[in-house]
């Protein structure tokens, strides 16, 4: 039942009145209604892109006019196949297009950006150390599990991120074939740096560049992870000097299961596959002895064993155009309106705290996140979607260490992703986050800073329970 009643948020201008030049790129659910608890309907608002974001109407729609084509690729001698085959390996150089990548590289499809950093993680030469800061997303944290693996500490400036990781490649261990450090002129171990383009945390852009140089100048690789990056800024591969990008497609509006791995083929083609199958092979023959002998790929495909999810890239390709077309920089204007209306609506709350590695003057993607004073976070995520029709995200958004860090709790505390870990209106070690990107009209982002100056003033017009670990409203 309802615990009190209090006024509603006022209606924003519509979506035709933005006050930035460029208008919203029409995405898939944009006029979607959900029920509120308190009575009646609303257009949803989805600010949850920093985990996944719509599709774009133009992927959705590039989709559905290949589907009834759709074909086995490679090897089939039917039309669709022929077609299908053409239409996969075209993406491919669309993708490679986007990225800006070097003419040898190779553009490999994955499921996801994880998948594509455990691709490369099964791919480390022998005795490869790698150097990771503990703000990473846990798909950049933890795939090197069976390598030597330093966790940097969290800068708080750029500057401190660049120096640190200059530092530790300096004392880095050496080869095992050497007795000396490679500080002292021994031979290093082969080395890998794994960094974040932007924060799915702070939304926060890193130093990548001045990175890459760093880890060159120490004779290390490195890896970008752009999953937070490539939705809302041009990435280049080549300007950036990164050996290797990682991103997904459900954060570039394609979230049809494929993500990519583009970079440096040497140490792709000298790793087993990472899967063992047909697609992989290139040949395989019985032995005398009954045993079996494989050649492999050593192209992408060498990484890509079973039926490729062919939708998955074309949709991938699909954004890339789709972005590409509309301009980076008409999207980065409006992004950066929509930010600075969030922040400077957030910054009118004193219960308000904006989470921040670098300070409130850090560029930044449209990712922000937050905790405020007397709440649980998941409480007030639970606010924001049953009474306002905001999604929103609550908890560690799978960067515990960073996220415990900006809180100042303890790094080692184990918690579960996205779980509370208190009652409503009991502390609670986790977050707010709103996110947002190419598709959010203003009114969204207008009605999220309403509700949450609403809520802090008044309070919940409902109350909640939580249930199978989440706070939900109590219909009881």
């Amino acid at each position: 039942m309802s615990a009190r009643t209090h006024a509603a948020v006022a209606p924003a201008a519509d979506e035709s009145a933005d006050s930035c030049c460029a208008a919203p790129l029409p995405v898939l659910g944009r006029d979607v209604t959900v029920p509120l608890v308190t009575g009646g309907e609303v257009t949803y608002a989805a600010l949850d892109y920093a985990a996944s974001a719509p599709a774009l109407q133009r992927v959705w729609d590039d989709v559905a006019a290949y589907a009834p084509y759709y074909g086995s690729v490679h090897r089939g001698a039917g039309y669709l196949s022929q077609l299908s085959t053409d239409l996969f390996e075209n993406s491919r150089a669309t993708v490679a297009e986007f990225l800006d990548c070097r003419p040898d590289d190779q553009v490999v499809f994955t499921r996801s950006t994880t998948d594509s950093l455990n691709l490369l993680a099964a791919t480390l030469p022998a005795d490869c150390q790698v150097f990771v800061f503990e703000t990473e997303h846990h798909a950049s944290l933890l795939p090197w599990q069976d390598a030597r693996v330093t966790y940097l500490d969290a800068p708080r400036t750029p500057e401190q991120a660049v120096a640190t990781l200059e530092r530790a490649l300096a004392d880095r261990d050496p080869s095992p074939n050497s007795r000396t450090r490679s500080g002292t002129g021994g031979p290093a171990s082969p080395a890998l740096v794994c960094v974040t383009g932007a924060s799915n945390v702070t939304g926060e852009l890193w130093p990548v560049k001045e990175l890459a140089a760093a880890a060159h100048a120490h004779g290390a690789r490195i890896v970008l992870d752009a999953a937070q990056l490539a939705p809302h800024h041009p990435v280049s591969v080549q300007d950036l000097d990164v050996d290797w990008i990682a991103f997904s497609g459900h954060k570039l509006y394609a979230p049809f299961g494929s993500g990519v791995l583009a970079g440096r083929a040497d140490w792709l083609q000298d790793a087993e596959p990472y899967l063992a199958g047909g697609g992989a092979s290139r040949k395989v023959a019985r032995r005398a002895d009954g045993g079996v002998d494989v050649e492999w790929h050593t192209t992408a495909a060498r990484h890509e064993a079973g039926s490729p999810n062919v939708i998955g890239v074309y949709s991938i390709a699909s954004a890339c155009r789709a972005l590409t077309e509309a301009g980076f920089d008409a999207l980065v204007a409006r992004e950066r309106h929509l930010i600075a209306t969030v922040r400077a609506g957030l910054a009118q709350v004193p219960e308000v705290k904006v989470l921040s590695l670098f300070g409130d003057d850090a560029p930044r993607v449209g990712v922000i996140s937050f905790v405020v004073e007397g709440w649980n976070s998941s409480h007030f995520a639970a606010a924001l979607s049953a009474e306002y029709g905001i999604g929103v995200r609550d908890g560690l958004f799978c960067a515990h260490p960073l996220v415990r860090t900006l809180l100042g709790g303890d790094p080692g505390t184990q918690g579960e992703c996205g779980a509370p870990e208190a009652a409503p209106g009991e502390r609670s070690l986790n977050a707010i986050r709103v996110s947002f990107g190419a598709g959010t009209p203003d009114e969204h982002v207008e009605r999220f800073v309403g509700a949450v100056k609403e809520l802090v003033r008044d309070g919940a017009r409902w109350n909640y329970r939580t249930e199978d670990g989440r706070c939900v409203p109590d219909r009881g």
